[in-house]
């Protein structure tokens, strides 16, 4: 079969599974079986794909057919200009995610603790964007820490990875500059696409209002004897207010939003 024909079948199979971008999906899914550029791939529509990868490439699109992730598929996420390996342990990485990074590297924090790391793909890239930093991530999930420690391996980035809940012990004889938490916020039921299904639970809901994942949190930062100076989280703009008002009763204040993420600033350190 010849990519054009074949991209026009798959783009149509995938459209009518509901797919969202079945162009995209399906170019994507055959570059990296014929691992070529989309480029190549577009240039030669009349190329014979050949049997074996013709196989190969339709077991794929029969899995996003299936809603399966397209992250999840690939073994691999794109994260602030960088791939990430992924599979169905770890939450997939966001685009929304990034603005995080910007707003700690305005910071340029020496030391910085990232619960809920998940695929790690935070904490490295904050290693990889503030090389002089020191930097802890931390998670729940055995298998979470092990992609983690992966992906740092293939980043060549040095990050202690520890399994805790939350802050549990981390803050116990020193304050980071930073901490970032990402930690789980869809409101319990709240489904927005198949494909959410098949990542892992206790990655995205907390609870009915979604928030009790953070109200843990700030309850560990208010009896800590160590605050971190600053806090970056990320949550639906419906919970900031929600957000706003535990981080003040927890004595820090918001200093910076935008879209989903909220920087804070604890009182004692504010000029």
């Amino acid at each position: 079969m010849e990519i054009s024909d074949w991209l026009f079948e798959s783009m149509k199979r995938l459209g009518e599974a509901g797919v969202d971008s079945p162009r995209r999906d399906a170019l994507v899914l055959l570059e990296d079986t014929l691992d070529k550029e989309r480029s190549w791939v577009l240039a030669n529509s009349d190329y014979f794909i050949p049997e074996d990868k013709l196989e190969e490439v339709n077991r794929l699109v029969e899995r996003r057919i299936n809603r399966e992730p397209l992250a999840y598929i690939r073994k691999k996420a794109w994260f602030y200009g960088r791939f990430f390996y992924v599979d169905e342990n770890v939450l997939i990485p966001r685009p929304e995610s990034e603005t995080i990074v910007e707003f700690a590297k305005l910071l340029k924090p020496k030391t910085v603790i990232d619960i809920g790391t998940g695929s790690g793909c935070i904490a490295i890239t904050l290693a990889l964007e503030i090389p002089s930093s020191e930097i802890i991530g931390t998670d729940a999930s055995n298998e979470a820490l092990e992609i983690a420690r992966k992906n740092s391996i293939a980043h060549e980035t040095k990050i202690l990875f520890k399994k805790a809940y939350l802050l549990d012990g981390l803050l116990d004889e020193s304050a980071p500059d930073l901490l970032v938490a990402n930690l789980p916020y869809v409101p319990d039921g709240l489904i927005t696409s198949p494909e959410i299904e098949l990542e892992p639970k206790e990655a995205l809901f907390a609870g009915q209002s979604g928030m009790d994942l953070y109200e843990s949190m700030w309850a560990q930062i208010s009896t800590s004897p160590h605050k971190p100076h600053y806090i970056i989280t990320e949550s639906l703009e419906s919970q900031h207010s929600s957000m706003n008002a535990q981080a003040a009763r927890s004595s820090y204040r918001l200093i910076k939003a935008a879209g989903l993420i909220q920087k804070f600033e604890q009182l004692d350190q504010a000029s």
